[in-house]
């Protein structure tokens, strides 16, 4: 008999629970006003659902104290080059992008061969209208770009789609005229190229 009640007794908790879990507090949405239009993610917080919207980050910079006027006119001349340079950097990365999405639909060699070279001639195109006109300082500028934007060096670029050997070729090419196709892009040792950047407008 102490068995069976214990038993009635179990359930009937247990039924209790159910019944509880099954029966939800229902949310309370804010009232919203007349001028109310914009849909925005909400988090349920005891049955309040309190609405947020995310922001973008927002740099503060102070402004710069120059220590004479000629570390004012090299930043200035640092600037011009970085904005010079920078479509060109942001164009590899849009390019590079998109052979890597091409290549990795097109299961074909030959394909990939014929995807490889549309890209290199695009590139070559643009060198020979603007690319071959920048200064040396410049086009070290660039190396380090493009190293930024596309996570890669411009040697490495070169040694995935047309190989070891021209990578090579490109170098030393490159390096007879003052350039070096793996400069890498530090944030900390190039942070005055990093904040034109940033405050170039180029990431709004």
């Amino acid at each position: 008999m102490k068995f069976k009640g214990l038993f009635f007794l179990c359930f009937v908790m247990i039924f209790s629970i159910t019944l509880k879990a099954q029966d939800p507090v229902a949310p309370v949405f804010p009232k919203m006003g007349k001028a109310d239009t914009i849909r925005v993610a909400s988090t349920n917080d005891n049955g309040v659902m309190i609405p947020w919207m995310q922001l973008n980050d927002v740099q503060i910079m102070a402004a710069r104290i120059w220590k004479s006027p000629a570390e004012q006119a090299a930043y200035n001349r640092l600037r011009y080059n970085v904005l010079k340079v920078m479509p060109y950097a942001l164009f590899a990365k849009r390019r590079y992008e998109q052979l890597e999405q091409d290549l990795a639909r097109t299961p074909e060699k030959k394909e990939q061969k014929q995807l490889v070279k549309a890209c290199d001639n695009e590139i070559k195109d643009m060198f020979n209208r603007e690319i071959k006109e920048l200064t040396i300082t410049q086009g070290q500028i660039l190396t380090k770009l493009i190293d930024r934007e596309v996570g890669r060096t411009t040697y490495d670029i070169v040694k995935q789609t047309k190989g070891g050997f021209a990578a090579f070729s490109y170098q030393i090419v490159a390096r007879v005229v003052g350039h070096n196709l793996k400069s890498t892009y530090d944030p900390n040792q190039d942070r005055d190229i990093e904040s034109i950047i940033r405050t170039s407008g180029y990431y709004q």
